[in-house]
């Protein structure tokens, strides 16, 4: 076919837009080789201080909650929410130490009092939108420091290194097996205007994995039925996924990719705390109602 010559006379090719550029790490979405790298380090180093001081694990929580504040607020300031960072961080670290040295009353009353604190340091101060940063201050105190607070309590226990290999373990096996199924049978998305890759297949995976890893917990860590692993799994499939959705509505809201680029290969530490922060209420539960019961 002759194309159709231009009515400006001129003879010069039409342009053809370039075709986009192929992702460098195809449907992994991400350099996954450097994403596996850190995780082993974090896992060694999450097992070396559990198994060479049990307590000093607290402190490694206490610091990412730190750390989980400061990548919030720094995400926060995208949309001029001002957080009070001082009272937050403090009141951060007195709710680790609170749950962990004396368990659900106290992680409470620090979390009302890490709120009283951000209302008042933010209404002495001058500035205009005191209530949005009052709001932005309690939800950091929250989501992930009041969450984190549940990891503490399970810590404390005299089973403390099964609850908590057990709590990191399901819930790691919930992004392993969503990722596997995702990236090889993902054809049905389950969000598409929150999570393009999430689908319905990787949640398949995500409860598998969980289920077997929760069975195997619970029967050579606890010495209880296998069977009370799998809705342990069930539970903690669903509450990652929603832990997942809810990090991607934020940060969608906030116009950020990733919290932070703390960790190369994931992002921020609150991308991967994300799923642990919201499963670990769960957890903490079924280990103390239905296996240490």
């Amino acid at each position: 076919m002759t194309t159709p010559p231009d009515p400006s006379g001129s003879t010069a090719t039409p342009a053809i837009a370039p075709a986009p550029a192929p992702n460098p790490h195809g449907r992994a979405g991400r350099n996954l080789a450097q994403a596996i790298g850190v995780g082993v380090g974090l896992g060694a180093m999450i097992l070396l201080s559990l198994f060479l001081a049990k307590d000093s694990f607290a402190v490694i929580i206490a610091l990412a909650m730190i750390v989980g504040v400061w990548e919030l607020v720094r995400a926060l300031a995208v949309k001029q929410i001002i957080v009070p960072i001082v009272p937050v961080a403090v009141g951060a670290a007195g709710m680790i130490f609170a749950a962990h040295q004396r368990g659900p009353e106290p992680l409470v009353v620090v979390f009302g009092l890490t709120c009283t604190a951000v209302a008042v340091w933010r209404v002495i101060d001058p500035r205009p939108g005191a209530g949005r940063d009052i709001a932005g201050g309690i939800f950091t105190a929250f989501y992930p420091c009041l969450l984190g607070g549940f990891a503490a309590m399970m810590l404390a226990a005299d089973d403390g290194r099964a609850r908590i290999i057990t709590f990191i373990l399901v819930t790691v096996c919930s992004d392993i097996g969503g990722y596997v199924a995702g990236v090889l049978f993902g054809r049905h998305p389950m969000a598409p205007k929150i999570s393009p890759k999430k689908s319905w297949e990787g949640f398949a995976g995500s409860v598998l994995f969980c289920a077997i890893a929760g069975s195997a917990c619970i029967a050579f860590l606890f010495d209880k039925p296998w069977w009370i692993g799998i809705p342990l799994g069930v539970l903690v499939a669903m509450c990652a996924t929603i832990g997942d959705l809810m990090e991607s509505v934020i940060k969608r809201d906030l116009g950020v990719k990733d919290m932070s680029n703390l960790l190369p290969g994931h992002g921020g530490l609150m991308d991967r705390l994300d799923s642990l922060l919201v499963c670990s209420p769960v957890v903490w539960a079924v280990l103390h109602y239905l296996v240490a019961a």
